[in-house]
């Protein structure tokens, strides 16, 4: 064997050649580099280089094999006349890097010549990535090996490649013939491969009669538990040398019969070919780290799927390569687990869920139909809230005063997901419920601030009379005190005797005893004097009538003493500061507290804002700073003056966004 070697490389014609003979002989271009980059710009330059024109037909052929099993050196003799087209060396390094193209016009053939398998390559992941890239877009496919028997890896490598192709390559190539306009999808039938072996001393396979040679190589591929589904056919040329040179009559004489017939493929524009090479090469492509490839498999499914793994199960993404270029979110086979830092745990609206739908909901302090104003009163009120899009409001935490149900175990379904990197999907509602909350105050604030404090009170009154229980007399029919016939003002503060019911002011209401008659249990609560001092209520109603009515009451006063902080909070600036007095004593007052703790995760911290991120102006206490609810970033007045609804960031009504999210927004 070695001595067939050495003589045909003493018969190489590219051994010493000058760089004018070497531009002069070589008629070959590289194609694709060791890194996967195309190295032609466009279909024209790709013609130009073949120098075919735009309407000739052609078909592909393309070489795969061991380095040093004379790949090139096969190509030379069966398609170019023995001509160098492409290049062989003998020196111990492979003489082919990437992949390399040249034109056959006899024949019609674009001829690809790739680098050689088990080669001292440092990137062989995106080695055998490529050439299973050129395999998808061959007609025909030559497996050169100088084995003197048939090797496992043979058939292991095609099998996988035939695996791979159908797994990966088909949904690409189809859609390519589709935009292409062709009449029988790319897709259809891979290439036709031909095993060709060469011999010194051992006979070739089939040599004894039992069985032709094609079906001895069928059943070793199904020996090994190898499919070859992906190509139209699979054929086996054998040659036996002695003595060189090589025969490439039969291998010669197959090729040309392949080329010749359309049974399953016919000629195509060349441009078609560039066109689904650059398809492949656009989707498939990127490092791949040799730490999470496990090489049970010559075509594992980390060459062709997308590498992102779940933060929190580490699970990889099953996905295609690059398919969010196509805006497929990333996706994962099994159940994920829960990470408190992720927050990962979703609630699906259960009704949708049986009706085929999975509909995330969230907790939100208010509904998309509520404005601020109401939407605050209601929070205070109700609780959070659950919208799901399709039913509405399906639940609030504090729809009854007893007995409310866990709405996991009623209305909604809990489901742990996987988090990708850079996702935003659980970064909405539930991360922004505070500083909603924070803006809905914000609101009434400077909405009280326009006019009087009088709103404020009106909104107090309003959720008393709403839990007053039945004994109360309402406060609109309040006007004086029930003791000293003192008249209220507009904004003087009414309390009720837990007694008696009455209005009273301040001072005829200062004692407080336990009135388990009415339903307060042993704890002191408020009373006028002269309940005090009878020690119980004039008229007492049944003790039993009361309790529920009472427990409504007893929990509003936690909500009311809310209302209360921020009424003083805007009544006190009102007489002794001005609007921006008001502004800054009602928001800032808390030291930016209160800010900081509502902060949804994804703005940018206020002591990081130095500068608008659009205008890069200063901030100084003339130009205050905004956050847009877009993105997170700090922003001036004049660079986020528009509002639009932010759904994705848990946003429903109209807030502040920057200029450059305006359009965004605007754009989708």
């Amino acid at each position: 064997m070695s001595e067939m070697l050495l003589k045909e490389m003493e018969d190489l014609s590219l051994c010493h050649l000058s760089k004018e003979e070497q531009r002069v002989r070589e008629r070959s271009f590289l194609l694709v580099d060791e890194n996967e980059t195309l190295q032609v710009k466009d279909e024209t330059h790709f013609l130009q280089m073949l120098g075919c024109s735009a309407g000739q037909g052609v078909k592909v052929l393309s070489i795969f094999g061991n380095t040093g099993d004379g790949k090139s050196h096969t190509l030379n003799h069966v398609l170019f006349d023995g001509d160098e087209v492409f290049v062989t060396s003998p020196s111990p390094t492979s003489c082919t890097i990437g992949v390399w193209a040249a034109y056959d016009p006899h024949l019609g053939l674009v001829v690809l010549d790739t680098e050689g398998l088990l080669g001292a390559s440092t990137q062989q992941n995106q080695r055998m990535r490529l050439l299973l890239k050129v395999l998808a877009v061959s007609d025909i496919a030559v497996y050169r090996t100088r084995a003197e028997r048939l090797h496992n890896d043979l058939f292991q490598f095609l099998g996988s490649a035939s695996f791979a192709y159908l797994k990966h390559f088909t949904p690409q190539l189809r859609a390519l013939s589709t935009r292409c306009g062709l009449d029988v999808p790319l897709s259809n039938l891979g290439p036709a491969v031909v095993v060709f072996q060469e011999t010194s001393r051992t006979q070739l396979l089939g040599h004894e009669g039992a069985a032709p040679a094609d079906i001895l190589l069928q059943k070793r591929f199904h020996d090994l538990g190898q499919s070859t589904e992906a190509f139209s056919s699979v054929q086996y040329v054998g040659t036996q040398t002695v003595s060189p040179p090589t025969n490439y009559t039969q291998l010669r004489t197959l090729i040309t019969q392949q080329v010749k017939s359309t049974a399953s493929r016919v000629p195509r524009q060349a441009a078609i070919v560039f066109s689904a090479l650059q398809a492949l090469s656009d989707r498939f492509c990127g490092e791949i780290s040799d730490d999470k490839i496990g090489f049970c498999s010559f075509f594992p499914d980390e060459y062709f799927t997308c590498p992102s793994v779940c933060l929190s199960c580490n699970i990889r993404c099953k996905n295609g390569m690059n398919h969010q270029k196509d805006r497929v979110p990333h996706m994962a086979d099994g159940l994920c687990q829960y990470a408190h830092q992720y927050s990962n745990k979703v609630l699906i609206c259960k009704r949708c869920y049986e009706g085929g739908r999975e509909v995330i909901v969230v907790p939100k302090t208010s509904a998309s139909t509520d404005n601020p104003w109401f939407g605050l009163a209601k929070f205070a009120w109700s609780g959070y809230v659950l919208e799901c899009p399709h039913c509405g409001i399906i639940y609030r935490s504090r729809q009854y005063w007893l007995g409310n149900q866990d709405p996991e175990t009623s209305v909604v379904r809990p489901e742990v997901k996987h988090v990708w990197q850079g996702s935003e999907v659980f970064q909405t509602d539930h991360q922004n419920a505070a500083q909603r909350l924070l803006d809905g105050v914000n609101f009434v604030i400077q909405s009280v601030s326009e006019y009087s404090s009088g709103p404020t009170k009106a909104v107090t009154t309003w959720l008393t009379d709403q839990v007053a229980p039945p004994y109360w007399r309402p406060n609109s029919e309040i006007t004086v005190c029930h003791g000293c016939g003192h008249e209220f003002e507009e904004v003087e503060r009414k309390h009720h005797c837990r007694a008696c019911g009455e209005g009273f002011c301040q001072a005829c209401s200062t004692h407080s005893m336990p009135v388990p008659e009415q339903g307060w249990g042993l704890s002191p609560v408020r009373v006028c004097d002269g309940c005090h001092r009878r020690g119980g209520a004039a008229h007492t109603m049944p003790a039993q009538t009361e309790p529920r009515a009472l427990v409504a009451r007893r929990v509003t006063e936690v909500a009311q003493s809310t209302l209360d902080v921020v009424s003083t909070a805007v009544d006190y600036p009102l007489w002794q500061c001005n609007t921006r007095s008001l502004q800054t004593f009602a928001i800032l007052m808390p030291a930016g507290f209160v800010k900081g703790v509502a902060r949804p995760d994804y703005w940018v911290p206020d002591h990081e804002i130095i500068q608008c991120h659009q205008c890069t102006k200063a901030f100084t206490s003339s130009v205050p700073k905004h956050h847009c609810r877009a993105c997170g970033q700090g922003v001036c007045a004049s660079c986020s003056a528009q509002m639009r609804p932010v759904p994705s960031r848990g946003w429903d009504h109209p807030v502040r966004v920057c200029n450059t999210c305006v359009t965004h927004l605007d754009a989708h």
